[in-house]
Order: C-alpha cells, then structure tokens, then sequence
C-alpha cells in the first residue's frame, strides 16, 4: 500500500493534485475569465524572475510519524522570448529501499502569456519509466503529444484543445500571478492542464488570508490559502480537502501544501530559496 501511494502522490502533490489516476478535476468551467474579470488565459508575470529556486522536503505521514521522503527543486530560466520553468524530484537514499523517484519536469513558457509551449516529463518511480513531450498551440487549441518509455522511442498523437491550456509546472508560476486582492474569501477559479493525453479541468477555491502560520524550519509567515478540491477514489476520501499556504506579499511564494489520503496524508515543506524577485515582507520576525 505504501508504495502505490507514494507512486501517485510523493511528487504530483507539489503540483496541484494533479496525478495520472484521473482522481482530480471537475467540470470545465467554459468561461475563461475568473473573479471580476481576471483573465485566465493571459497573464502578465510580475511575480518570478530569472535565477528563483524553491527546494521543498516532501514527508508521508503513517500513523503518529512524519517521514521526511524525498525533495522537490524548482527552478526559473529566463530566455529571449519565453521562460523555462523546470521541476525535480528525488526520494531521500535512506527511503529508496521503499520506493525510488526521479522525476524531471520541465515547461516553456510565453513571456506573454505566461502558457506553455512545451512540456517535458522525465519519470522514473520503481520499475515505472515515462517520457513525454507536449507541443500545445495556444491559438489553434492543438496539441502535438509524444509518448514513450525514453526519449528515443516515442509515439506521437495530435489532441484538439478545449481551451487555453496549462501543464502540471506551468500552472503553478501562472497563480502565483493571479491578484488576489480582487478575491473575495470563497471564490474560486477555474484550471485546465493537458497531462497523459487527458484534460483535467480543476476549480481551486481562495481561504483567503491566514496569518501567523508555522512553516517548519523557516518560521512564521502571513500567508495567503487554497483549497484545490478531491474528487473521492483509489487515494482521497470524498470531499476532503487539499491545502496550499503561500506568502502573504508580492512573491506568492508556495510554503506548504497538506493533502489527506485514504492512508495516511502528505506534506511538502519550503525549506530552501533563492533569487527571489522581492523581500519576504511575509515572514513574521
């Protein structure tokens, strides 16, 4: 048991939920526009900048323990027209007698819009190897999709788009440049990612401000909280709920991120950054 959870979750819950299992998502919301009128296919980045890195431990909790089991890197490269955006995951030596990770994600995205061009997979869970690369054309709702256990031996699919379209990194750097000021506690806003030849479309839900928040390591943090909801399956119990604290200031920096499973919960905690874009004016002293 241990292991197929740790498979669908010990990475993908940095990244919104969103796994392989097709147990995330609700019904696509058509209307592209979120809380008064914010945009949610264009965003301009006022957020990140080049040279940012997040490390994050990711821990399993089983019983009274938290396992410290891996960690996630994340990484912001600015070019010529576009930012590359990438993400690893490791599991910790002293944890891979258990399951092994490595996962490479990697996400190109329009210094215009702030959505992807390309997006790039490199898993490694076990004996579970995946390669995929997605070429999305935002103006035409395609989609170039290739798939394989590596790199060199990869079958290609083209998909039609619903809508604007975000992968499982991408989307993450887009929120974080979401004003939330227009927010009132409650609302919610619309998500749609391409990721293994699916459309998850995903309703995330603002908490609004939470201050005083302990973050392990680092301190206390004003914060700002999410709720992605969980569709009930094989890992989540119906209605339970995803939480997602970010800084309270102008970075909207993920902290933490809680999720509950039908064993156990997982956690990941900021415990390193660098080239930050402004002062964590958040943080509490």
């Amino acid at each position: 048991m241990i292991k197929k959870i740790t498979q669908v979750t010990l990475l993908s819950v940095l990244f919104i939920g969103v796994t392989t299992l097709n147990i995330l998502g609700l019904p696509l919301a058509k209307d592209t526009t979120g809380v008064d009128g914010v945009e949610m296919c264009a965003m301009e980045n006022s957020v990140f900048e080049h040279g940012e890195t997040a490390v994050y431990t990711l821990y399993y909790k089983m019983g009274p323990m938290w396992i410290a089991a891996g960690t996630a890197t994340f990484n912001v490269l600015e070019r010529d027209n576009d930012f590359r955006l990438s993400a690893v995951g490791t599991t910790f030596p002293g944890y891979e007698w258990v399951f092994k990770v490595e996962d490479k994600f990697e996400s190109h995205v329009s210094k215009e819009t702030l959505l992807p061009h390309t997006a790039i997979r490199d898993i490694s869970e076990g004996n579970y190897k995946l390669w995929d690369k997605i070429h999305f054309d935002q103006e035409n709702l395609t989609a170039e999709y290739h798939r394989g256990k590596t790199s060199d031996n990869t079958k290609m699919k083209p998909y039609d788009l619903e809508g604007c379209m975000h992968d499982v990194l991408s989307i993450i750097y887009f929120t974080r440049n979401i004003d939330f000021a227009k927010f009132e506690t409650g609302d919610s806003f619309p998500v749609s990612i391409f990721l293994d030849k699916e459309t998850y479309n995903l309703n995330v839900k603002y908490e609004g401000e939470e201050d005083n928040v302990k973050v392990k390591g680092l301190g206390r943090f004003n914060t700002i909280k999410f709720s992605p909801q969980l569709i009930g399956g094989n890992v989540f119990d119906a209605d339970s709920q995803m939480e997602i604290f970010a800084t309270n200031d102008d970075n909207k920096l993920p902290l933490m991120i809680n999720s509950p499973l039908k064993v156990g919960s997982v956690r990941a905690i900021l415990t390193e950054y660098n080239g930050l874009k402004y002062d964590l004016t958040s943080q509490l002293k």
